[in-house]
């Protein structure tokens, strides 16, 4: 597929990877719609790329069928939507230890967005026969975050969930990706959106948007923008019980002398 003469919404795009899928996508000939939650930051991302923009809720599914309904009114069909919201939910002591709401806002914007985002778009993208859903989840999704159980269980799921509407209607016209990017140099970790990174294991945001670019140009299924995590993911497949013991020794590297998870130093410890 070309991006010239395309429609993509963004979710998440205030920000980070969403930022700069923008960028790059609009670099390539592509329109682009934002939505996010943080209107300084959304308001000041949307008037640097001259696109719309939208304060969404995406866990509120009212709130995201009525934007998606404004945006097809104003500005027309929707031919691409990246699912880009993402947030962290670090264990507070052991891997269960986070509480209650926490769990249910990171399925509630690692999967059930992802879910009210297709429910919508589907049936006209069926209708047309066309139609590109992206799943922004994590290298997390195959692997695992250290210290962050919910994080690592929702991006499992919404693996899972790109997989079942790549199964569903992969024969129907709709293309689906599912990225699951390592470390990136955005807000999420402490780093400002502009941050550029040669240090090992943490790819610039634009760097980051431009593999993905590429690899939804090509309309790969599954996305990586660092190649590293396929071995990874099957060296576990074939040796879990190794895999395990590799991460437990790599957990200990992971919290400073008071028990405080490191999440911007994380990738220069893999």
């Amino acid at each position: 597929m070309e991006f010239k003469g395309t429609r993509t919404v963004i979710t998440g795009g205030a920000n980070g990877i969403g930022r700069a899928l923008a960028f790059e996508i609009t670099r390539r000939g592509g329109k682009v719609v934002l939505l996010d939650l943080n209107p300084q930051a959304l308001k000041a991302a949307g008037e640097q790329l001259s696109c719309p923009w939208y304060v969404c809720d995406v866990t509120e599914e009212a709130h995201l069928t009525s934007c998606v309904l404004e945006i097809q009114q104003e500005h027309g069909p929707i031919d691409m939507w990246i699912s880009g919201a993402g947030v962290l939910s670090p264990d507070p002591t052991h891997a269960a230890s986070a509480n209650n709401d926490m769990w249910t806002r990171a399925w509630d914007v690692h999967v059930m967005a992802h879910v009210y985002a297709a429910r919508c778009l589907l049936p006209t993208m069926l209708d047309r026969g066309r139609g590109y859903l992206v799943n922004i989840a994590s290298a997390a999704g195959l692997l695992c975050q250290i210290g962050d159980a919910a994080y690592s269980a929702t991006k499992h799921a919404a693996v899972s969930f790109a997989q079942s509407l790549a199964i569903s209607h992969g024969d129907q016209g709709i293309s689906v990706s599912v990225v699951c990017p390592q470390y990136v140099s955005t807000p999420l970790l402490g780093y400002d959106n502009d941050h550029v990174s040669d240090e090992t294991g943490l790819l610039s945001s634009k760097d980051a948007a431009i593999l993905i670019c590429d690899g939804l140009e090509q309309q790969d299924f599954l996305i990586l923008t660092h190649p590293e995590v396929a071995d990874y993911t099957q060296f576990k497949a074939q040796n879990p019980e190794k895999w395990i013991k590799g991460m437990q020794r790599l957990r200990d590297k992971q919290y400073d002398e008071d028990g405080i998870l490191k999440i911007g130093q994380l990738h220069r410890l893999v």
